[in-house]
């Protein structure tokens, strides 16, 4: 079946009937997962830029922003990026389909993994198990030195970005490495990365490998994930083909399919939940979301 001769109410029951059916959930999530709770969407210079103008002005794109060799050329403009970001992902509330998605895998007989390539943390904020998620990509939660003089990270707590958002500078002082006193970077792979501290990353790697050594019948929902950079498709395929799982794809950039265990839902992430989470409501109280 493809998009010519699938209903929607159709779509949204095949869905549900595979969440109801599986025993375990695996949650894919990229960049779209983080659009409904109000997060900048960097598709494109031009999306980029108008989230970041002085970036714009200075002719700066994402990948050159998002670069080691950008903390060793312009610590105070990074770090004005980096820093911006995380006071933004640190006071975005998730929205409410991060709530749905745990409260499936908190029924579910084996529970829930997350692999996603979001650095902002909004996983953990929203309540689900630190070991339970795979940032594959790191979080713009923790530190590590640039150079880097040791394979440790730690957290950003403690650091307070003050930013001149107008020119993209930081304006307090740089964090530094505790043990060499080099400046500090976000514990993030980014392009052209070399420096890259990925031993937080692995250990949820290894957690998570652990977890799908020992289930048999997950469903798989992939949420906001596109090609550019695609890790989170690369993955959710590697799943659905070595447990024959269903895959459940929300991404609005698609069309409406169905083709044996693949069915995409054109929606935004939290539409896409919610229209599920009714559906799901409407086969078994068992789904309902405690509103606590």
């Amino acid at each position: 079946m493809t998009h010519q001769n699938i209903h929607w109410e159709t779509a949204i029951a095949q869905a549900a009937a595979w969440i109801n059916q599986a025993d375990s959930l695996v949650i894919a999530a990229g960049a779209g997962m983080g659009v409904d709770s109000g997060l900048p969407d960097f598709r494109g210079p031009e999306g980029f830029w108008k989230a970041y103008p002085a970036l714009g002005q200075l002719g700066w794109g994402f990948s050159q922003i998002a670069n080691p060799q950008a903390f060793r050329e312009n610590p105070l403009l990074a770090w004005g990026f980096y820093g911006h970001r995380l006071q933004l992902y640190r006071h975005t509330v998730p929205h409410l389909g991060f709530k749905v998605l745990l409260n499936w895998g908190n029924k579910m007989l084996n529970r829930y993994q997350v692999f996603t390539s979001n650095v902002d943390g909004h996983f953990q904020k929203a309540g689900f198990d630190l070991m339970r998620v795979h940032e594959c990509h790191g979080s713009i939660h923790h530190l590590q030195c640039s150079e880097p003089c040791h394979d440790r990270v730690w957290s950003a707590h403690e650091f307070e970005p003050v930013v001149d958002e107008a020119h993209c500078r930081l304006r307090s002082a740089l964090p530094r490495c505790p043990q060499c006193g080099k400046i500090a970077r976000p514990a993030i792979l980014m392009f052209d990365d070399l420096e890259w501290v990925y031993e937080r990353t692995h250990k949820q790697h290894d957690a998570q490998e652990r977890w799908l050594a020992t289930i048999h019948h997950p469903v798989v929902i992939e949420i906001g994930a596109g090609t550019r950079i695609p890790s989170v498709r690369h993955f959710t395929e590697r799943i659905q083909q070595q447990f024959h799982a269903p895959l459940i794809r929300i991404n609005p950039n698609d069309l409406l399919q169905h083709h044996n265990n693949l069915l995409v839902l054109p929606m935004k992430a939290k539409e896409g939940l919610m229209q599920l989470q009714t559906k799901m409501e409407a086969l078994s109280s068992r789904w309902r979301v405690n509103e606590s």
